[in-house]
Order: structure tokens, then sequence, then C-alpha cells
């Protein structure tokens, strides 16, 4: 498939948790995204590299890096690009207000929409009472999901033998199990009730790998997802409208952007 069939430009990306440097990372499937679209301004929403994972055991390969350098020749090309740093990258905590590399790094931030609209960015793991209070927990639940994802890997190799499209087995663990729903709900509300106090009008994170855009809480609640299993992306379009995209099937993605653009003619 051709770049340029794919071309697309964006006023506004929002990216999180790519995790690279763990063996799950979908790096590829990003690299493929961002060589056909760009976007004026592009938020990296945390748990971009998986420090967590380096510590463990060095795994960085060539997409890995292709990927930095991807984004780095974006910020040469003139890209405002900001870095909002996560728990599994807390190491750049410690360089917040820096400036490299074309790239910011910051602890939160404002994004102003097109109608005005103020929404908090930031990436939320500090409104995870388990990262926060129980660290070993949260690294024991990072093995464990580790595992997930690797049966999820073993589970679409014969989905993709079958031509059956990809399925997310950690996704739909999390909303079959009771208490994970109750903790995705929870941490949305916590994310909202943050926004009101900066007072923004929305909240823009990552950190659960679950995207999603609600306003359940009187607050519009954006969630980036992941490019670990569901490989999405939060977009902002020219008109203002946000919109999520998965790119685990960007053939058919390319399709209903072309009928789109054919019924707008």
């Amino acid at each position: 498939m051709s770049e340029q069939c794919l071309e697309r430009r964006f006023r506004t990306l929002f990216i999180s948790d790519v995790h690279l440097g763990a063996r799950g990372s979908q790096a590829e499937r990003l690299l493929d995204f961002l060589r056909g679209h760009d976007a004026d301004t592009i938020y990296l929403v945390g748990d971009i590299v998986d420090g967590w994972a380096l510590q463990s055991s060095w795994y960085w390969p060539q997409s890995h890096n292709d990927l930095v350098q991807k984004m780095l020749r974006k910020a040469r090309k003139g890209a405002r690009i900001i870095y909002i740093p996560g728990n599994h990258d807390e190491f750049l905590r410690n360089y917040y207000g820096t400036h490299f590399g074309g790239i910011d790094v910051v602890q939160n931030t404002i994004h102003v929409g097109v109608d005005g609209r103020r929404y908090l960015v930031i990436h939320g793991d500090m409104f995870d009472l388990v990262v926060q209070n129980a660290r070993w927990l949260a690294h024991l639940g990072d093995k464990a999901y580790d595992f997930a994802i690797k049966a999820n890997r073993f589970v679409n190799m014969f989905r993709r033998w079958f031509g059956v499209p990809y399925w997310s087995l950690s996704q739909w663990a999390k909303l079959k199990v009771k208490n994970a729903v109750k903790y995705i709900g929870a941490f949305e509300q916590a994310l909202a009730a943050e926004a009101r106090r900066h007072g923004a009008d929305g909240v823009i994170c990552g950190h659960i790998h679950y995207a999603t855009i609600s306003d359940e809480h009187g607050i519009c609640y954006m969630n980036c997802g992941d490019w670990v299993e569901s490989c999405t992306a939060l977009v902002e379009h020219d008109d203002g409208r946000f919109e999520i995209v998965l790119w685990t099937d960007p053939l058919r993605y390319a399709v209903q952007n072309a009928a789109l653009a054919a019924r707008a003619a």
C-alpha cells in the first residue's frame, strides 16, 4: 500500500502507551500509521518508553529506534511535539521544562481546541491507586499483563490464518471482569474531577489502555488508548472534531476514508 493513498493531516495528534522497550509494543503499526499521517501538534501522552521493561531485560529492535527517529524528524520539519511522561517512563520526570530534539517535556498541559474549549492533557497514573500506593502490585500486574499480551499474539496468529479480524483478549477481559469495569469508571471519574480543578472543559489521557470518548461525568473525557493491544490514536480534525483512529486494519480504514471523501465531493 503506498504512503500517498493514506496521506492525511490532522490539527492535533495524541499518542500514548507505546511501551518502546517492551516485547509487546506494536511500534511497527504506529510507524505505519505515522508514515501516512501528520499533525501540526503531536502530544506524547506518557509511557512512550517502557523503563520498567528495560530494567528487567534489554529489548530494543530496529523498529523502536525507527519510531524515535520518526518523531525527531517530525519535530525538525516543524511539528510541535509535547512529551508528558507516564509511570513507565517516569525517569523523564526529572526533566520537566527541558527541550531536546525539538520535543518539550512537561508534567501536564492545556490543549485549546478549535472552538476554544480547554482540555487538560495528562497521563493519568497519579490517579491510579495501585500505582501510587502499592508499586509492587503494579509491577506484578505488569507481568500478568505481559502474559496476556503474549497469549493475545498467539490467539491472533490463528485468527489471521482463518481470515478473522484482529481481536484483543485483554480488552475483552477488561469489559467482562466486573472489578475492571468499576476500575475504569473510577479512573474516568477521577480524571474528570482533575479537569474541573484545572478549570478545563475536558481531559485527554492514557495509562489504562482503553480508548474512548465520553462525557458521562459532565466533562469530556478522552483516552488515547495504546499501541500494545488496541493500536489507537486520538486525533483532532481541522474542524475541531475529535476521533479515535483504530490502526489494526489500516486497509479498511483507508477504504472508509476514500468512501467518505467521495460522498463529501
